[in-house]
């Protein structure tokens, strides 16, 4: 078995083909896999044909699976915990994702990847996900503010991401909370990267919020509006993709309204809260 690499920019994401990712891997094949994950960040397989089953054993190579809070709060009843379901039918409003965010960052633990695989395009070719390295994003930050915002936390809050779809929690409904570093040090790279996005972050702790919502909202015009830090993936039918939820920020492009679109996600932990890049 042959694994051919093919980066989609210098900086983020890689082709990968000459891989049935449905059979059994063998310990060669997954540390392969493992360092081009860590090197690329994202990892794009075309012309997969899984199982659900199949999609859940290629994950458990890296991690255990994670439940996604919807379906341990009890807004997300019936189907498999482990799968969370993007479905996008023609005729709908809005789509999962459509701002830049790193998955339920909200989480203690967030995911350490997630993988979407997905099995029906528009048929009007959008539904692109760009993709964001928070390395360079923390690389590219004056020596002024990385020094800022060093040492300091944000508030992630999962409603914050529920509101945005019109959702509210019932009573006795919980939704993940917790705080994380700005600056985080990526637990198998050791390299520090940015860790705050649009979707989750609520504001920086510990300073006035006029402060916190002026850097807050200048970090994420940066990540957003900076094309060194980005590829861009066009999804074709059966096509899995893996990212490295640590230090990747996704954005759902919404350029298909009218067409249906339909995926399924499983994202894997790793039990590893994120940590404070030391100065």
């Amino acid at each position: 078995m042959i694994i051919e690499v093919s980066a989609i920019t210098p900086g983020i994401g890689a082709e990968i083909t000459g891989l049935d990712i449905s059979q059994p891997l063998d310990k060669d094949t997954i540390a392969r896999l493992r360092e081009l994950f860590l090197r690329h960040l994202v990892l794009v397989f075309r012309d997969q044909v899984l199982s659900r089953e199949d999609h859940k054993q290629f994950a458990r190579h890296f991690a255990e699976l994670h439940v996604h809070p919807s379906h341990r709060s009890g807004l997300n009843k019936g189907g498999d915990p482990e799968i969370f379901v993007i479905d996008t039918p023609a005729d709908a409003k809005q789509s999962n994702g459509e701002a830049w965010h790193s998955d339920v960052s909200c989480e203690a633990v967030p995911p350490m990847a997630s993988l979407l695989y997905v099995t029906k395009v528009p048929d009007n070719g959008g539904g692109d996900t760009m993709f964001a390295n928070m390395y360079e994003a923390f690389s590219e930050l004056s020596n002024d503010l990385k020094t800022l915002l060093m040492g300091k936390t944000a508030f992630h809050d999962g409603e914050i991401d529920l509101r945005n779809y019109g959702i509210r929690l019932a009573a006795g409904q919980q939704y993940p909370q917790a705080s994380h570093p700005i600056i985080a040090r990526h637990p198998d790279t050791g390299r520090p990267l940015l860790f705050v996005n649009g979707s989750f972050t609520s504001h920086i702790e510990d300073i006035p919020r006029w402060e916190s919502d002026m850097l807050l909202s200048g970090l994420y015009d940066f990540v957003a509006t900076n094309a060194r830090l980005q590829c861009r993936v066009k999804w074709t039918p059966n096509t899995l993709v893996m990212w490295d939820n640590r230090c990747v920020q996704h954005q759902a492009i919404r350029d298909y309204a009218g067409f249906a679109r339909y995926g399924e996600r499983v994202s894997i932990l790793d039990g590893k809260p994120p940590e404070a890049a030391q100065h």
